[in-house]
């Protein structure tokens, strides 16, 4: 895993842990793994995983995700005009 990788690992574990300040790193893993609907033993969880596990932590119910939020257009007339390059 890339430093910076494990430097946003951290930074998301953070709060994620100190909510459940009971139990064991590997505890919290198993937690985020089940969470995720992970079904392969947590030895195979990857760092993908978790990281979008635990972003998705911090938003809403029912919030989309945030790497196609930031692609989401509210008008469908707009949306096409930026898809064929015509505005951005």
């Amino acid at each position: 895993m890339q430093c910076h990788r494990v430097n946003e690992v951290l930074e998301l574990l953070s709060p994620y842990w100190l909510k459940n300040k009971e139990l064991s790193l590997l505890e919290v893993l198993t937690l985020i793994s089940k969470e995720a609907g992970f079904e392969k033993p947590v030895a195979e969880l990857t760092d993908e995983v978790i990281i979008y596990q635990l972003k998705m932590d911090q938003e809403e119910k029912g919030a989309m995700i945030p790497g196609i939020a930031k692609d989401c257009e509210n008008d469908f007339q707009a949306a096409l005009l930026k898809a064929r390059g015509l505005t951005e």
